[in-house]
């Protein structure tokens, strides 16, 4: 990361952002309208504070001193440049920015990528984000890493995907369509700590915290592929993959006084389906995954997920004219689940067999588009928690907008086991959020 200094200069971070400020105004001059070359981008603002200061929560510590999850100013460039000799392309994504709260800056490179096209081949190399599967912000056969922390403070949802390094190879035909991806360096996903969020956390005490990613090698390489087509109306696709879970397990070198915690990823393979399309005069989605625990087949480590098999069922229509819902089923249920109790060490949490969760979204467009109102709900009937996300955005114009909006959580613990469950553990964390964005 690097130190901020609006004074200096000769910080390179500053002088490239100014150079990139004064090409982007004048960008047509500069290039030529014979280059091959566009630039779009958008700057914005993102502010993010919590309902309850620290003052209301004396007997809770966070490791940061701020009553604001986000603070910061972004820096959109994205560059798409083309060949007319041959098909090909190359498109860069990248946010410079600015985080109030640690008073530091740094560049966040979102995609960066090459891609060839034949005529029933494409290819790309390089980051790029995949989005796979029908859910809607329910994940089974999207594998893929995700930021958690942007989604729990309300950073724009494009900002929920983060990108992988990769090749990709698509095969379109008449008959069947095919994607294949070779990930060659694992990236998690971006969880909520302790730093942001009242979070339980039964080895925040241990005084070493260690973080062990799969090794870069051949053994450790993430493969990947989907195979889709129209049929009787529905999309259809199947899926396989071979990687990691992207959230940690941990483990103590010393279960009765230990003095280090060490964060893993254990070996998954993910086999799925899933089929999406018009029927009851809406959008019908289904989908399916089976996960295979490679390094807990027989289920009796405590310290690793169990196999589990996932599920969706969900159903979008439009209410009225410029209005949307959508309702989605989730449920995940653990495999050898007696096993994995009686391997359970006393005192740790035991998660349920069972764990569904159902969403709700509602949408409406006011005034030809210039006004949004939105409200997405998570609720988890096994867990008796909730998340709750109000949304108003409003358009100035074509290029400026804002939106407001909140996170408010729901739940503390469960009733049987007096665990904090999933969104409960967030309950002390609700926040509110201001989003302003000027696009060019």
């Amino acid at each position: 990361m690097m130190k901020k200094n609006k004074y200096d200069w000769k910080n390179p971070l500053l002088f490239f952002l100014l150079f990139t400020m004064l090409t982007v105004s004048g960008y047509p001059q500069l290039l030529g309208e014979e280059r091959n070359i566009e630039i779009n981008g958008y700057l914005m603002g993102h502010f993010s504070g919590r309902l309850l200061d620290k003052g209301a929560l004396d007997d809770e510590k966070l490791e940061k001193d701020s009553d604001y999850l986000v603070g910061e100013e972004r820096l959109r460039l994205d560059i798409y440049g083309w060949s007319d000799e041959i098909d090909a392309s190359a498109r860069l994504k990248v946010d410079i920015f600015n985080n109030e709260i640690t008073d530091e800056s740094d560049i966040d490179v979102r995609e960066a990528y090459v891609d060839y096209t034949t005529d029933a081949f494409d290819f790309r190399l390089g980051r790029q984000v995949v989005t796979w599967g029908a859910g809607d912000l329910l994940f089974i056969n999207d594998v893929y890493p995700k930021d958690w922390h942007s989604f729990f403070s309300g950073r724009p949802l494009e900002y929920l995907k983060l990108g992988i390094e990769g090749f990709r190879t698509r095969y379109s035909s008449e008959y069947i369509n095919g994607e294949f991806l070779l990930i060659p360096f694992f990236r998690p996903d971006e969880t909520p700590t302790s730093e942001d969020y009242y979070l339980f956390n039964p080895y925040a005490l241990v005084p070493n915290q260690v973080e062990e990613k799969p090794d870069a090698t051949f053994d450790n390489l993430e493969l990947a592929g989907k195979l889709y087509r129209g049929l009787g109306g529905f999309d259809v696709a199947v899926y396989y993959y071979k990687g990691f879970w992207r959230t940690p397990s941990m483990k103590v070198d010393n279960p009765a006084m230990p003095t280090t915690a060490t964060s893993f990823y254990p070996e998954l393979f993910v086999h799925g389906a899933s089929a999406q399309g018009n029927l009851f005069g809406g959008i019908v989605s289904l989908e399916t995954g089976y996960y295979y625990s490679r390094d807990d087949r027989n289920g009796d480590d405590p310290l690793i997920p169990n196999s589990q098999m996932r599920y969706l069922t969900g159903y979008q229509r439009q209410l009225w004219e410029d209005s949307n819902l959508g309702i989605k089923y989730y449920d995940e249920v653990m495999e050898k689940y007696e096993t994995f109790k009686e391997h359970l060490p006393d005192g740790a949490p035991l998660p349920k067999e069972h764990r569904d969760t159902v969403t709700v979204r509602l949408e409406q467009y006011l005034r030809h588009q210039v006004w949004q109102l939105s409200l997405f709900t998570f609720y988890s009937p096994s867990d008796n928690d909730s998340l709750v996300q109000p949304k108003v955005s409003y358009k100035f114009s074509d290029n400026f907008s804002t939106a407001w909006g909140a996170n408010v959580f729901g739940g503390e613990k469960d009733e049987e086991s007096e665990d904090p469950t999933f969104f409960g553990q967030f309950d002390k964390s609700d926040n509110l959020y201001l989003t302003m964005r000027y696009d060019f």
